[in-house]
C-alpha cells in the first residue's frame, strides 16, 4: 500500500509535524531534521530535551512539497464547528478514558500497599524469631556462656538494636502507605489527537502544491529572491547528500552535515549568496574564512544564478603563508 504524502500542519505560516512516525520516517528516509520545539511533561530541564511538534525551516518544507513527499495542511481550518452532539460524545469518552485510567492508578496503589503489608509482616517474624534465639542464650549458665565468641550482653544488645530498627522499618513502611493513600494523586493521560476527531477534517484543507497553498493564503514562502536563492542551495545541498540546520551560531545561514547531526559533526558553514550581480567584500571573505577555522569548519559561499537556475559553491578557510 503507498503511503500518503507526510502532512505538514501550517500555524501563522510555519510547519508543524505533530505525529511521531512522521518525524522518524523524516530523518531516516528524506535527511530533515527540523527542530523539536514542544515540552516534555515532568522534565525540568526544558531547553535540553524537547518533544513534538517538530518544527521545519521552511527550506526544509519547501524541498518537502515540491518532491511531493509532504503537503501542507490549514490546521485552523480544518477544524469545523463540532456541534453539541459530536461535542457531547467526544466528552463521554473522554470521561470514559479518564475514569479507565483512574481504575488503573487504584489498582497499582493497592498492589503497593500490599507489598507494604507483607514488608511488615516479614519484620514482625524476624523479630519474634530473634526472641526465641535470646531466649534460647540465657537459658544456659554464665560460665557456659563466657565461653561463647561474643558476650551474651553483646549478643542481646545486638539483638535488641536488630529488633528496634526492624520494628522501626515496619512502622515507616506502615505510615508510607498510610501515608500514600491519604495524599495518593493520579496522572490522567487524555489523548486527542485532531486525527481522531469527527469534526477535523484534513482531506478538504491539504494543498499538495506551493501555489495552491499560496492563493489559499496560508503560506507565502518564497516571495523575494532572497528566499528562491535560500530554497535553491539547500535543494543543491540536500540532493547531493548533505544535511542541513540552522547555522546562525557560527555565522551563515546553514550547517552542513556529511550525515545525521546526531552521528557526525558539520564540516562546512554555509552562506547564500541571493545572485552573481551581489557585492562580497573582502573583508567578509577574511571573515568568514577566520570564523569557518575558528570553529574548525569550512566555509561554502553558495551562489544561486536565477537564469539558469545554477548553484556554484566556494569553499574557504584561513591557511597561513610561507
Amino acid at each position: 500500500m503507498a503511503e500518503g504524502p507526510i502532512p505538514l500542519r501550517v500555524s501563522n505560516k510555519k510547519a508543524y509535524v505533530w505525529d511521531v512516525d512522521d518525524v522518524a520516517k523524516l530523518r531516516s528516509r528524506h535527511g530533515i531534521c527540523g527542530m523539536l520545539t514542544g515540552t516534555l511533561p515532568h522534565l525540568s530541564q526544558q531547553n535540553v530535551f524537547l518533544g513534538v511538534p517538530l518544527l521545519l525551516m521552511p527550506e526544509e518544507a519547501v524541498f518537502l512539497v515540491e518532491k511531493g513527499l509532504a503537503c501542507l495542511v490549514d490546521d485552523k481550518n480544518a477544524h469545523h464547528d463540532p456541534g453539541l452532539s459530536r461535542l457531547a460524545k467526544w466528552d463521554n469518552s473522554r470521561l470514559k478514558a479518564i475514569e479507565r485510567q483512574l481504575a488503573l492508578a487504584e489498582e497499582e496503589q493497592e498492589a503497593k500497599e500490599h507489598q507494604y503489608s507483607t514488608m511488615t509482616e516479614q519484620a514482625i517474624r524476624k523479630r519474634n524469631e530473634r526472641e526465641r534465639k535470646k531466649a534460647f542464650v540465657a537459658s544456659f549458665p554464665n560460665d557456659s556462656s563466657s565461653s561463647s565468641t561474643e558476650p551474651a550482653g553483646n549478643v542481646l544488645a545486638h539483638d535488641s538494636d536488630n529488633t528496634a530498627s526492624d520494628t522501626r522499618r515496619g512502622q515507616d513502611s506502615s505510615g508510607t502507605s498510610k501515608a500514600g493513600t491519604a495524599g495518593a494523586t493520579f496522572t490522567v493521560h487524555v489523548g486527542a489527537p485532531s486525527s481522531q476527531l469527527d469534526w477535523y477534517q484534513q482531506s478538504s484543507h491539504s494543498f499538495t502544491t506551493l501555489a495552491s497553498a499560496r492563493e489559499a493564503g496560508i503560506w507565502d514562502y518564497p516571495s523575494t529572491p532572497e528566499e528562491r536563492a535560500r530554497c535553491a542551495v539547500f535543494r543543491e545541498l540536500r540532493g547531493k547528500g548533505y544535511y542541513l540546520g540552522i547555522g546562525t551560531k557560527f555565522g551563515g545561514d546553514y550547517l552542513v552535515y556529511p550525515g545525521d547531526p546526531l552521528r557526525y559533526h558539520s564540516h562546512f558553514v554555509a552562506s547564500v549568496i541571493a545572485s552573481p550581480r551581489t557585492p562580497l567584500r573582502p573583508m567578509e571573505i577574511v571573515a568568514h574564512g577566520r570564523l569557518g577555522t575558528g570553529t574548525k569548519k569550512s566555509h561554502l559561499l553558495c551562489e544561486w544564478n536565477e537564469d539558469n537556475d545554477v548553484v556554484t559553491s566556494f569553499s574557504i578557510e584561513w591557511a597561513r603563508f610561507g
